[in-house]
């Protein structure tokens, strides 16, 4: 029977895939609350596509660690003496231990060597060698091949001085994919902006595609942010781009009266990205690469939101504030720092409403079916175009 219910899922998920913008529908309710739909998108998407595990800058010297949870498994990006980075399992092949646990170590940091805290076992992170056993006391009675053992890696790009990791050795490279975006997004010189500061919104109650799809619309502020993101970004004002496939682009212009207020909040500390044009100078553009990742680019930063799903129901939220190098040495950047961390978590708080009100009518029965798009919607189109080619598209379950 459940099997039965993912079938008609999918079959309504291909309809709508091959709908116009002009007539697309929101996907069916069950879509956000469906175990055996959740366990899909676990397998074909998250465990088969690239994901976003964070920014080049927070790897930025040899020895340095990321530890992330972006595939549902732990997993740590590490920088070698070469400057190459790592994608490796972060389960020690003894006693599957987490051998860099939230509950003791720090999210980044340096070290020589992964060292596991439950019978020391450590392993190389020295280039071809990485993930390699280095030790393992008191291994010496028993037979043990030493040799064969080492941590299982994953691949990865960076893509725009973002890191990309992806479970599936057979998933095409993602740098092609997003040539056209690449240099769409040239001048923002993403690859040279360091991390002002990062915010986690854990165990939030809504399905992941739910804040995905609240974060790639501007449709949605002169609603849930009428009194904060709209004056000085009026969501009616957005230009969304005619594209297609796996990403998407739009464009906000300041208000009139709203660009002194955008200013003023950015504060003595703000440092302009160098090099940009008349028309990133004078508004906000939203890149987005589905699966999960956004980026908000502004003319003194760039924030990339990720939506990780957790189950059926919850997700964690993750934001990664960028900004110039040269911020970080003028005066006050401290105080900057905390005026946008706190308009970010005003923003969040308003988009964490909606997200949480979606998701309890998703829940009721019968559940709502057949919303129309807004033409600002179109991001929310190609998303179930990507969903469908992942989820539709593929051999169904036996």
């Amino acid at each position: 029977m459940p099997h039965r219910e993912l079938d008609l899922l999918l079959e309504d998920l291909t309809r709508l895939a091959a709908l116009p913008l002009e007539r697309g529908e929101t996907l069916p309710a069950r879509a956000y609350t469906s175990e055996d739909f959740y366990r899909l998108e676990r397998d074909r998407v998250f465990r088969a596509d690239w994901l976003c595990a964070g920014h080049v800058n927070q790897v930025a010297e040899p020895g340095d660690y990321l530890r992330t949870d972006v595939l549902g498994e732990p997993v740590v990006i590490t920088r070698d003496e070469d400057g190459s980075l790592h994608a490796l399992s972060r389960v020690c092949r003894h006693r599957f231990m987490d051998v860099l646990p939230p509950e003791t170590t720090p999210e980044q940091g340096s070290l020589k060597r992964l060292t596991c805290p439950y019978h020391t076992w450590t392993y190389r992170l020295n280039g071809e060698y990485a993930g390699q056993l280095a030790g393992a006391p008191l291994m010496n009675k028993v037979d043990f091949d030493r040799a064969a053992c080492r941590l299982p890696g994953y691949r990865l790009e960076v893509w725009n001085g973002l890191i990309m990791i992806c479970a599936d050795a057979d998933a095409p490279a993602l740098g092609p994919q997003l040539d056209e975006l690449t240099a769409k997004l040239a001048c923002y010189r993403l690859p040279d902006l360091v991390v002002a500061y990062s915010a986690v919104w854990q165990g939030v109650a809504a399905n992941w595609k739910v804040a995905l799809e609240n974060g790639s619309e501007n449709y949605h502020h002169m609603g849930s942010h009428a009194a904060t993101l709209d004056p000085v970004l009026p969501g009616r004002d957005t230009v969304v781009d005619d594209c297609d496939g796996r990403w998407f682009t739009m464009y906000t212009p300041f208000a009139a009266d709203g660009l002194q207020t955008a200013d003023g909040a950015a504060g003595t500390a703000s440092a302009l990205i160098p090099g940009l044009g008349e028309r990133e100078l004078s508004g906000m553009t939203i890149a987005g690469v589905f699966p999960h990742l956004v980026l908000a680019l502004l003319p003194d930063s760039v924030t990339f939101a990720r939506w990780i799903p957790t189950g059926p129901e919850t997700h964690d939220a993750h934001f990664t504030v960028l900004v110039p190098p040269e911020a970080r040495t003028k005066p006050g950047f401290d105080a900057y720092v905390d005026a946008s961390r706190q308009q970010l978590e005003t923003i969040q708080s308003e988009d964490t409403v909606a997200i949480r009100g979606v998701q309890r009518g998703l829940a009721t029965n019968p559940g709502p079916s057949g919303g129309r798009f807004s033409h600002l919607e179109r991001p929310l189109w190609q998303f179930q175009r990507y969903l469908a080619d992942c989820l539709a598209h593929r051999s169904r379950l036996p």
